[in-house]
């Protein structure tokens, strides 16, 4: 049975990818700051409807404070800060908990004692956004980082961290580089809760460089099912690109999401939704679009089932009836 580590664990694809470990019977020991976007220990339940909990267990802290972790198989660390409209204005958390708390749990594994036989993989969540943005084609893994803003610059710093720790101290490896995710309990400074957070306040929708930035979608249950896959197959010391395999502008993805939540009464092609929008916001560094190739996740015989088409009235809804504004 493996025992994995989970940082952000109570975040929005912390608690997925806890969903997935345990549904394989695998030990979770999870570690959450619980900061402003966490989720409850009672949302992860209701997400793990069905679930043995009895393998989960619990611990508040913080990856840049910790002196040690469990003995485990994997350390997958999802917690970060995210939001890259928040690093633009201050990127101070950003450079503690995604470089200088990576940093921290490089060294514990460093500092396991010589007589430990197994220390655990280091299998860190990255991002698409490393790359930078593309306009024709898609990145490869071999891709050069070209980050764009404090947030992705981030990622890419703790990155370069993790393949100079496993040069130097022979830390093993896996780094996981997403598209844009959605689904079910993520906090609504994201596009999709946000959008219908507003609706229901009754407020414009601010939707920044006119919505033309491209974005693909991934759902969280297909991102936590990557983690799993690549954790059966054996794979170490290798990076993977994971994509939804659906890409559309902001401005369209917000039009499905108004259309949604009035259940499909709002008419798009006569009304649009620009009376809904404000185009005024023009963001610093905004990538004009984000696409990476995942035909190496792929080949191990992982590929996304969910839709999002399909998937997006469920998703409104939750938001509508469950989410605590």
């Amino acid at each position: 049975m493996k025992l994995v580590v989970i940082t952000g664990c109570l975040g929005f694809i912390g608690m997925h990818v806890t969903r997935a470990c345990l549904e394989r019977g695998w030990r979770v020991y999870g570690i959450d700051k619980r900061t402003y976007a966490a989720n409850g220990i009672e949302d992860l339940s209701d997400l793990c409807e069905g679930v043995d909990l009895s393998k989960f267990t619990f611990v508040e802290g913080d990856i840049c404070e910790l002196k040690d972790i469990p003995s485990c198989d994997y350390i997958i660390n999802i917690a970060a800060e995210t939001h890259v409209g928040n690093s633009i204005i201050d990127s101070t958390d950003f450079i503690h908990s995604n470089v200088t708390g990576v940093k921290n749990l490089l060294d514990i594994i460093r500092r396991k004692p010589s007589n430990v036989t197994r220390k655990p993989i280091f299998f860190h969540f990255s991002t698409d956004e490393v790359y930078g943005d593309i306009v024709e084609g898609s990145h490869t893994e071999t891709s050069p980082l070209s980050p764009s803003n404090p947030y992705s610059a981030s990622k890419a710093a703790a990155d370069m961290l993790i393949k100079a720790w496993a040069r130097t101290y022979g830390i093993d490896y896996l780094i996981l580089r997403p598209t844009n995710n959605y689904g079910t309990y993520q906090y609504p400074e994201k596009l999709i809760p946000l959008v219908v957070k507003l609706l229901q306040q009754g407020r414009k929708i601010r939707l920044h460089n006119k919505g033309d930035p491209y974005r693909n979608w991934l759902h969280a249950g297909d991102t936590a099912q990557a983690v799993t896959k690549i954790i059966e197959s054996g794979a170490v010391n290798e990076i993977f690109n994971v994509a939804g395999g659906f890409e559309q502008k902001n401005y369209d993805t917000v039009c499905k999401i108004v259309n949604s939540y009035y259940n499909g009464s709002y008419d798009l092609e006569y009304l649009g939704c620009q009376e809904l929008l404000d185009f005024s916001y023009k963001r610093e560094g905004q990538d004009v679009r984000y696409s990476v190739d995942d035909s190496k996740l792929r080949s191990l015989g992982w590929k996304p089932e969910k839709k999002f088409d399909q998937e997006i009235d469920h998703i409104v809804e939750h938001y509508i009836n469950h989410f605590r504004w």
